[in-house]
C-alpha cells in the first residue's frame, strides 16, 4: 500500500514545527510572461489533500507570474531534520471566503500592512511607506480591517511531491509520489 503523501508531509511538518523556528517557509519558484524564472521565500498558511496555500498581493511579481503561467514549484528545507520536500503543481486562486478567512486572523498591523504596500512596485522611501501604514490606520480606526480586494490566496496542487531525507556518504534516500487520476504512484529515485 502506498502512503498517502500529504500524511507522510503532515507528520514531517510535526516534526519542524518542534525543531524549526519557521516550518511554514518554503520557496516559491514561478516563470514569468518572458519565460524567467523567479524563486522568493513565502510562508505556507495551510495544507491539506488539496494542496499548499500562501497569500500575497494580487499585483505582486509572483501573482502577475502566476496569472502569465500558473505553474509553480515549492520548496521546503528543514536543516534540522535532514529533509527537503519540493512540490511541483498548478496554482489556483483560492475562495473569497478561505481568503477572508485567513485575512481576519492576522495581527491588526499586518491587516493594514496590506493596504498600504504596493508589494513588488517601487518604493521612493521608507516614509513613504510610512506614511500610506498611517492612512490606512486612520481609514480604519475603530473598526475592523477589511480584506482589501487586491490580495488574496493560492493554493499549489500538487502533481508531484518529492521526499528527500540526507544519509551517510551522500546516499540520500529519495522518494517521489506522483498523482494518477485520483491516487499516487510512488517511485524510489536515485541519490
Amino acid at each position: 500500500m502506498i502512503p498517502d503523501p500529504f500524511g507522510v508531509f503532515s507528520a514531517l511538518f510535526a516534526r519542524a514545527s518542534e525543531l524549526c523556528p519557521e516550518p511554514e517557509a518554503m520557496v516559491l519558484s514561478t516563470v514569468d510572461e518572458n519565460g524567467q524564472p523567479s524563486g522568493r521565500m513565502v510562508l505556507c498558511k495551510a495544507f491539506d489533500d488539496r494542496g499548499f496555500v500562501f497569500y500575497t498581493n494580487l499585483g505582486s511579481a509572483k501573482a502577475r507570474a502566476l496569472k502569465a503561467s500558473p505553474r509553480a514549484a515549492l520548496c521546503f528545507y528543514w536543516a534540522p531534520l535532514g529533509t527537503q520536500v519540493r512540490i511541483e503543481g498548478t496554482a489556483e486562486p483560492v475562495t473569497d471566503a478561505e481568503a477572508d478567512a485567513y485575512f481576519n486572523t492576522r495581527p491588526r498591523e499586518s491587516q493594514l500592512g496590506a493596504w498600504a504596500s504596493k508589494q513588488s512596485e517601487p518604493l521612493a522611501s521608507r516614509s513613504d511607506l510610512d506614511r500610506r501604514v498611517e492612512e490606512a490606520e486612520q481609514q480604519f480606526a475603530g473598526r475592523a480591517v477589511p480584506r482589501p480586494p487586491f490580495w488574496s490566496g493560492f493554493r499549489v496542487v500538487p502533481r508531484t511531491i518529492e521526499f528527500w531525507t540526507r544519509e551517510a556518504a551522500r546516499l540520500h534516500v529519495r522518494e517521489r509520489y506522483e498523482r494518477a487520476g485520483n491516487s499516487w504512484t510512488r517511485t524510489l529515485l536515485y541519490p
